[in-house]
């Protein structure tokens, strides 16, 4: 682990018990004290903080920043409003996704935040798409935390009072405790949270006060992953690629909408003609989710057959739902077999299990829209 990369939080986090594994090129919290499930409970029911420093933030400016972005993302950013952000995805010349991203639009420029395992070809590909007019600044120093939990906005409301004027999707700037926050009212998990990008030499203190309440307890990726595998969420570079377009992974909801007609010319985005061709006549393959009988785990790349033994897909995530109360996947199958409650087979150690075409997401999802 000497080469890994470390956030600005590692030794806090060793601090408080945390066991630490190589993650996207950096040395991460898999789990603290109390293990995967304390944590995916507390996160459903009180507060879990999480630190997403991993991830990258950049800064685009230009009068024409909005217009540059969307020729590389599949979404309308030149109809977002201020202070509102956008998931969206950057896609290449046949569709694939190069990385899912957010996009804040803030008083004078774009805020996106991307993937960490993508960050560096992230930078290279906007670099090449953008005109010279616009000016890409990547955040070294910034930190980035997730509050997520149906208690999220009461810790919040008590150094922001008026932290409830944000909804799903919104951001603004914020103080707490004289540290400058950034703070969008979204997540990854499935519930009400915010993520708050922060000065690296404030990230710190910034989390000791959270961590101050006892609502508040840090959350491990091992958490992370099986709270958005329940929330139906994708993992990049497992269940969405280069090689899987929004439609096949069921996401064709970041399209914008001015893009949906007939005509593909008006969309810009690389890819733009494949995408939106099966957007109107649909995709042989798509994801979906699967609910195993029993209590075997299904895990990333399980083929999936029909009941004549004959290959239709493949499992891209799989865990035991903590809140499901069973285990749960997601993967990709020919479209004629995606109806849910529709019978298939994963052999795991020589041995046949039935597993079910279920809908995603697997729980309710519990986002603050006002």
């Amino acid at each position: 682990m000497d080469k890994l990369h470390k956030t600005a939080l590692h030794a806090l986090q060793l601090e408080l018990g945390a066991r630490m594994v190589p993650f996207a090129g950096y040395e991460m919290p898999v789990q603290f004290t109390h293990g995967i499930k304390h944590e995916h409970e507390h996160c459903r029911t009180q507060a879990g903080l999480f630190d997403i420093s991993h991830m990258g933030q950049i800064k685009i400016y230009g009068e024409d920043a909005a217009n540059q972005l969307e020729k590389a993302v599949t979404g309308n950013i030149e109809g977002l409003k201020p202070y509102h952000q956008r998931y969206t995805v950057m896609t290449n010349d046949e569709g694939g996704i190069i990385d899912d991203i957010m996009v804040t639009r803030a008083a004078d420029h774009l805020f996106l935040i991307v993937n960490a395992a993508c960050k560096e070809k992230d930078i290279a590909h906007l670099q090449n798409m953008l005109s010279p007019g616009c000016r890409l600044e990547v955040l070294n120093d910034r930190s980035l935390l997730a509050l997520q939990g149906p208690m999220a906005e009461q810790v919040l409301r008590q150094f922001i009072y008026d932290i409830d004027q944000i909804s799903f999707m919104q951001a603004g700037n914020f103080e707490i405790d004289n540290i400058y926050c950034f703070i969008n009212r979204c997540g990854y998990t499935g519930e009400d949270g915010f993520e708050i990008s922060v000065h690296s030499k404030d990230v710190e203190k910034l989390t000791r006060l959270l961590l101050a309440d006892e609502a508040v307890e840090m959350v491990g990726l091992g958490a992370r992953d099986t709270l958005r595998m329940e929330a139906g969420l994708c993992l990049y570079g497992h269940d969405i690629d280069e090689q899987t377009t929004p439609v096949e992974a069921s996401i064709a909801w970041v399209i914008a909408k001015k893009y949906r007609g007939k005509d593909a010319s008006a969309a810009l985005f690389p890819g733009a003609e494949r995408i939106l061709s099966q957007y109107r006549e649909g995709s042989e393959i798509v994801r979906t989710g699967f609910r195993p009988e029993g209590r075997v785990l299904v895990r990333e790349g399980t083929k999936i057959e029909n009941d004549k033994g004959v290959e239709v897909g493949t499992i891209t995530s799989g865990c035991y739902g903590q809140s499901v109360g069973g285990p749960i996947a997601m993967g990709y199958v020919q479209k004629k077999y995606a109806a849910p409650d529709t019978k298939l087979t994963v052999v795991i150690r020589e041995r046949s299990h039935t597993i079910r075409v279920a809908a995603i997401p697997f729980i309710e999802h519990h986002y603050c829209k006002r």
